[in-house]
């Protein structure tokens, strides 16, 4: 295993490293434990660092470790200038980033500005008097005339976005669970606290931030009631989406502060803003800011991936719209996985997972990918007993524990992640889906992620180059990847059937299919094999 040479951070010419990085999300508490406590923990993300360039991946994204109650496993953040002692100490952290950076990986933390916990120093004095200088720090309002509510707003984890605090008199608002209150980010002296814990990680060489819920920041300042959601309907899976979140969510004046975190970004060098943004893709683009007046996030997270039914047209449509949609300053981004949604493997299949694979990393733009999928990890059945998710406890119908699962490192029983109890189930088939038994398997799921993402590097015209649909039917998707003077074809059969295709590259050659075995030449005629994916070159 060959080592990288130490990050470069002299200026360059060339395109920023996160346009043609691969991210690799970590989510801490289950990627490895060193102290056999059955957690996940920094010490063991640095003893896992070489695995990581060996994969080939060039960033690594880690969810929340700043110093937390765990009411919502790191989301609710009690000290953001800090380290929890689960994940180790803020010298823990500062090695590993020391580490990453020798090994030519970039560092980014997930950073959570919309809600602190209910035990952050600042919500402890805001809630300790109405007189106090924090009190507006906060959403606080007084009941209606009924004494309930001061409106209608509901929490995503279920039930009112509003609890009442006895002692003073008032409820305080919450997106999520009431150990969660919301961040009042109209005040000025929030912003400034919050742009300086941003500048502290910062100053100690993060490469950049993944930013929580970043379009939820900005409520209305009028408390208005949200409208109701004509289309749901009782039998939906949530109670949150009885209502429009006009008020409560992409309020025009989160543009301003998106605009000033990337300021604070732009005063270091070669760091990157990376939104979290769950809206539909005309009103995502406007997170990028407008050029040159007021610059937004380098990546506002697309995640049309993560939630369209797996249907070739339905999923080229949804491409092409996406990049014509994207302003002229705009770098596109995909994601197949991460740490609330059900895992690819698990929502398209073991064998289409592959063909998944290979679109996320050949269309134009940053991939991120989720811990797991690279060796095809599928959602793990926890019985109720040993549920953890505090959004399942609080009453979702969906608990989101299944896709956070312990990485499968080898074939013990305990899958190489801990010597105590995991805090989750490993699940089964770690015999077949772990790093031990796949990493020297060249027909594996593990081998073809390294071997695309190789050949993304060697590739410009898959790393930075042009993107164009090729006209195709049926269980076919099918686009070019270009630079000058030279054109690769990308061909996904998403369905079980075989299917055939017109390349435009007359006696090219395949350079990687999902299925393992001859690359042989092809003609203008190109057969692709059920649940077959191909990269052809000349």
């Amino acid at each position: 295993m060959t080592q990288a040479e130490p990050i470069d951070h002299a200026p360059s010419d060339s395109r920023p490293w996160w346009e043609t990085a691969v991210i690799y999300q970590i989510y801490p508490r289950s990627f490895q434990d060193s102290d056999s406590d059955g957690i996940g923990d920094l010490a063991g993300i640095i003893n896992r660092l070489d695995y990581l360039v060996w994969l080939g991946v060039e960033a690594i994204w880690i969810s929340p470790v700043f110093r937390s109650p765990m009411a919502d496993f790191g989301y609710d953040v009690a000290d953001y200038c800090d380290v929890d002692p689960i994940f180790g100490t803020l010298s823990d952290l500062e090695a590993l980033v020391a580490a990453a950076h020798r090994k030519g990986l970039r560092v980014l933390l997930d950073f959570v500005p919309n809600h602190t916990s209910d035990q952050h120093p600042w919500f402890e004095e805001s809630r300790s008097s109405r007189d106090n200088a924090r009190r507006d720090w906060y959403l606080w309002a007084d009941p209606t005339a009924e004494g309930g509510p001061p409106n209608n707003w509901l929490s995503m984890f279920g039930g009112p976005a509003w609890t009442w605090d006895e002692q003073t008199g008032q409820y305080y608002g919450h997106s999520f669970l009431k150990e969660q209150p919301d961040l009042n980010w109209r005040h000025p002296r929030v912003r400034e606290a919050m742009y300086d814990a941003l500048r502290f990680w910062l100053e100690r060489g993060i490469d950049g931030f993944r930013v929580d819920v970043m379009w939820l920041l900005i409520k209305d300042a009028q408390l208005r009631d949200n409208p109701p959601n004509p289309e749901w309907r009782e039998s939906a899976r949530r109670t949150y989406d009885m209502l429009l979140p006009v008020y409560t969510a992409d309020r025009p004046e989160v543009h301003e502060i998106v605009a000033d975190m990337r300021g604070v970004l732009d005063e270091y060098q070669d760091r990157v803003l990376i939104g979290e943004i769950y809206l539909p893709v005309d009103r995502l683009m406007a997170y990028y800011g407008s050029h040159p007046q007021r610059l937004g996030a380098h990546l506002p997270f697309n995640f049309q991936l993560l939630l369209l039914p797996w249907r070739a047209d339905l999923v080229g449509e949804a491409i092409a719209a996406y990049e014509a949609a994207l302003p002229s300053h705009g770098w596109p981004n995909w994601v197949l996985g991460n740490h609330d949604q059900p895992r690819v493997a698990t929502r398209v299949g073991p064998a289409q997972a592959r063909v998944a694979a290979m679109m996320l990393l050949t269309l134009r733009g940053t991939p991120t990918l989720y811990y797991g999928d690279e060796l095809g990890m599928t959602d793990v059945e926890i019985p109720r007993d040993q549920e953890q998710d505090p959004a399942r406890l609080a009453g979702s119908s969906r608990g989101r524990d299944p896709h956070r699962t312990p990485m499968r490192w080898d074939t013990a029983h305990r899958a190489g992640f801990t010597s105590g109890d995991p805090w989750l189930p490993i699940g089964p088939e770690i015999e077949s889906i772990s790093v031990a038994a796949q990493r020297d398997d060249a027909s594996s799921m593990l081998v073809l992620h390294r071997d695309l993402i190789a050949l993304r590097r060697r590739e410009s015209a898959l790393k930075e180059g042009l993107w164009a649909p090729i006209a195709a039917t049926g269980d076919l998707l099918a686009y070019e990847r270009s630079v000058p003077g030279r054109r690769l074809v990308v061909a996904l059969n998403m369905g079980p059937g075989e299917v055939t295709f017109r390349s435009p590259i007359d006696g090219g050659r395949v350079l990687l299919s999902t299925i393992s075995g001859d690359t042989p030449g092809v003609g203008h005629e190109v057969r692709l094999r059920p649940n077959e994916g191909v990269i052809i070159g000349p």
